[in-house]
């Protein structure tokens, strides 16, 4: 049976139905604060299957003031983003993040991108080397900053209507990508992300994450119920995957899979040096 029509997650009461869905079990606390902040936040789930409907240009341009609204690292805003309607350059890039189908199904693919090119520009402008954007500091920074300005945009899409897919698979030929992009030195596309109205003909439900005492510590790291509690997680998920009609094989057996050695990576392994013939130092 589906976790989101089990009975206890028929309540009324928005915060706890969410809750339960989020982690597929009763959760020990009930939140006095709600908004529909959360309730979009909580709400989240991915979207693969898209209505064959554009995406309005000025939504896009609110979901980017969104990202914008996102905090970034000295306010340097090392980050940019690509908008890709055009379905020849779609499938271009779904063939280099393979197997991505929803590329393709998506009306709007965005690509952000970690990007030192507008601080190197501006540095030597001001007479300065620009040393500091050398090292991998700069490049993790960069990372960080589009990924923070990603999801904002990612709950402003949603907040609409909108569905969404992060696609990690741009990673896979990060130089190939940069070609189609016409991106310059030391701009790379850290990942994708699907954006387009779910076709209401194909339904997904809240993936259940891990229980909150795998990820949160009070003081320091600490492991004591760790093991319980992927345990139990990994009964969680095998529920929802029966219940999505997905093979069933926990969360230990995928993470353990996805992994396990060099070629698991899918050729990610080379990043470093690809990253450096793109224009990056990266010491």
């Amino acid at each position: 049976m589906s976790i989101a029509h089990s009975p206890i997650a028929d309540k009324t009461d928005p915060a706890h139905t969410l809750l339960h869905r989020r982690y597929g079990t009763d959760q020990p606390f009930e939140p006095d604060a709600w908004n529909d902040s959360l309730e979009t936040i909580l709400s989240h789930r991915t979207v693969r299957t898209y209505l064959p409907k554009p995406v309005p240009d000025e939504i896009v341009r609110l979901a980017v003031s969104a990202a914008q609204s996102a905090p970034t690292s000295s306010n340097l805003q090392a980050w940019s983003v690509v908008a890709v309607r055009d379905p020849q350059r779609r499938a271009a890039l779904a063939d280099l993040a393979a197997p991505n189908p929803q590329i393709l199904s998506a009306p709007l693919f965005l690509l952000w991108i970690a990007d030192l090119s507008r601080l190197r520009k501006i540095t030597v402008q001001h007479g300065n080397s620009g040393e500091g954007l050398d090292y991998l500091e700069s490049f993790l920074l960069a990372s960080v900053d589009a990924a923070l300005a990603a999801q904002n945009a990612l709950v402003a899409f949603e907040s609409l209507g909108l569905g969404t897919c992060y696609i990690g698979g741009m990673r896979n030929h990060p130089a190939e990508v940069g070609k189609l992009l016409n991106l310059p030195p030391e701009a790379f596309a850290v990942f994708g992300m699907t954006v387009g109205y779910p076709d209401p003909g194909v339904e997904t439900d809240i993936k259940p994450r891990l229980p909150q005492s795998a990820v949160l510590h009070h003081e320091q790291y600490g492991e004591t119920s760790a093991k319980d509690a992927l345990s139990g997680y990994d009964d969680t998920l095998r529920a929802f995957q029966k219940g999505q009609g997905m093979a069933v094989r926990g969360w230990s057996e995928v993470v353990a899979a996805r992994v396990a050695d060099k070629a698991a990576l899918k050729g990610r392994d080379l990043l470093t040096g690809i990253a450096r013939q793109m224009g990056f130092k990266i010491r």
